[in-house]
């Protein structure tokens, strides 16, 4: 039986349920598969996102801060150096990376990479680190990409076609999807009630992490646009974080503007069925996944510093990407809220992404991805 293990720095509880179902995938394949992760950093502790699994192994990192970042190394356990395949995960901080890359030379195990290929939200997209990045891509015998974005950026470098999965990276969205399906007439006709909703009003929402890169002082100039031509259009925020402040003194003058704090389960997926178009003008990540699942076309920027997800989004077919100003953003959701044979085609298209960006999907990719990799010879 071959033998792989995925090397996580810190396991987040919303990949739990994909390495479950992914050792199981894989044991169908005749492969063992573990899982080794530490803890995260100080910083990332306020996050409460860690998860547990009772037969990952558990080591302990070591962290050494410089300014802002984390620069960390993390053990491997001996008993794993009998592995056929090693997966890291692409970041430069990860030291305990290194002697993987430049010495594959001394040891026989295959090295696959798991990552975006570039960090899209880099201060300096062609800085130093982008390119030490850059350089290392060639270095391992498989890509496990996010999305067909990061495959098309490992095939500008040069790497082989034939040595990358495409992952699609996904969440489980069958909660969510009960959740969805859960709500009743009546809870909408309270929800609509709560927030003082006029019948029939057309409503905006945003759910997500309130900090700079989601452009919320864009949204609020586009909602005011969008008010002013449509005086029935509310908008609804989910969600906290360091710009929350920006959003409570927005609602405070605007009546139609709620901010709603943090909402999760069948409280967010009220919210989103009541939704009649998401906007995000910045950056846009697996949260797509959530307007799909809901049916309700998201629209976002061309321009913003989209995490590897924006690659699901595809303009006029599932949702809407607007190039230009918050007036421009504006004039194209008055458009299709307007246009109810241009609305309904969104819709089907956001449905059917739900349907392919599954975790069940991810995880045969991944496990096929992986059968693979043992199968073919290491890269020269």
């Amino acid at each position: 039986m071959k033998k792989v293990i995925i090397v996580q720095y810190r396991l987040l509880h919303y990949r739990v349920e994909l390495f479950e179902r992914l050792r199981k995938a894989c044991e169908t394949k005749g492969i063992e598969l573990h899982l080794v992760h530490g803890q995260p950093t100080k910083r990332e502790e306020k996050k409460r996102d860690v998860g547990t699994l009772p037969w990952a192994d558990v080591v302990v990192n070591r962290y050494v801060s410089i300014g802002n970042k984390d620069v960390l190394w993390q053990p491997f356990p001996a008993k794993h150096n009998d592995a056929d395949l090693v997966v890291v995960m692409q970041e430069n901080r990860l030291l305990s990376n290194y002697p993987w890359l430049f010495l594959r030379g001394l040891h026989k195990v295959k090295v696959g990479y798991w990552g975006h290929g570039r960090n899209f939200q880099a201060d300096r997209p062609a800085g130093l680190l982008e390119k030490w990045k850059q350089f290392l891509v060639g270095r391992v015998d498989w890509w496990f990409a996010y999305t067909d974005m990061t495959k098309d950026i490992l095939l500008a470098d040069g790497y082989p076609t034939e040595r990358i999965t495409v992952l699609d990276n996904a969440i489980d969205n069958e909660g969510f999807l009960a959740d969805l399906a859960s709500i009743t007439v009546t809870r909408l006709a309270e929800l609509r009630n709560e927030l003082g909703l006029p019948e029939g009003a057309h409503v905006g929402l945003f759910c997500g992490s309130l900090y700079p890169d989601k452009r919320l002082d864009y949204m609020v100039a586009a909602a005011d646009k969008i008010h002013a031509a449509l005086p029935d259009f509310h908008l609804l925020v989910i969600g906290d974080g360091p710009s929350a402040a920006e959003i409570k003194e927005a609602a405070a003058s605007r009546p139609w503007l709620h901010w709603v704090g943090v909402r999760k389960g069948i409280e967010k997926a009220a919210y989103f069925r009541l939704a009649h178009v998401v906007l995000n003008p910045g950056l846009v990540g697996l949260h797509v996944l959530d307007a799909f699942c809901a049916g309700v076309p998201m629209v976002t920027t061309s321009d913003a510093r989209h995490s590897p997800e924006i690659a699901y989004l595809k303009d006029g077919e599932n949702g809407l990407i607007v190039h230009g100003d918050a007036g421009a953003y504006a004039a194209a959701i008055v458009a299709l809220l307007q246009n109810p044979s241009g609305y309904t085609q969104l819709q089907a298209g956001a449905l059917a992404g739900a349907q392919r960006y599954t975790l069940q999907n991810m995880v045969e990719n991944f496990a096929n991805g992986i059968e693979r990799c043992l199968l073919m010879a290491r890269k020269l």
